[in-house]
């Protein structure tokens, strides 16, 4: 059965993610997602964020920054140091993205019954409490488990 779950989950979470434009990888995606919720921070603390090598981190923001969805500026406290910020083109694909995957999820969920949604929804609440504070499944530190995100 969890097997089976996985793979629903996996083929809704592919249908969100085709946007008609500038399609990015998994780890780009994660680069994105992630200069979403921690605005301005470094490529170091990046790739600690992503539990990648410097090296790693760089080729996907230089590949990002090609595409526009990223940039580089100067930092306010140090003058060694780059700031990295999604462009409004950053910001617009993932809006898109969430866009689609909520209509993808929306159509599906509206053709269940209610008794199965209200199931759905109790499941969904148990695998959140599931995962705890962490927001990852347990031995995994919390970069491993955004592969797909």
């Amino acid at each position: 059965m969890g097997h089976e779950f996985v793979r629903l989950l996996e083929v809704l979470w592919t249908r969100g993610r085709e946007v008609p434009y500038a399609p990015v990888s998994a780890s780009q995606l994660r680069v994105l997602y992630t200069l979403d919720r921690d605005e301005g921070i470094n490529l170091r603390t990046l790739g600690e964020l992503l539990g990648s090598a410097p090296p790693s981190v760089s080729r996907l923001c230089d590949r990002l920054e090609a595409l526009g969805f990223v940039r580089r500026l100067p930092s306010q406290v140090s003058r060694r140091e780059l700031e990295l910020h999604l462009t409004s083109h950053g910001r617009t694909y993932l809006q898109e993205l969430r866009s689609r995957r909520d209509t993808s999820l929306l159509e599906v969920i509206e053709g269940m019954t209610p008794a199965a949604a209200r199931a759905l929804l109790v499941g969904l609440a148990g695998f959140r409490d599931a995962l705890g504070e962490t927001g990852c499944a347990p031995g995994l530190r919390p970069a491993d488990d955004a592969r797909s995100a």
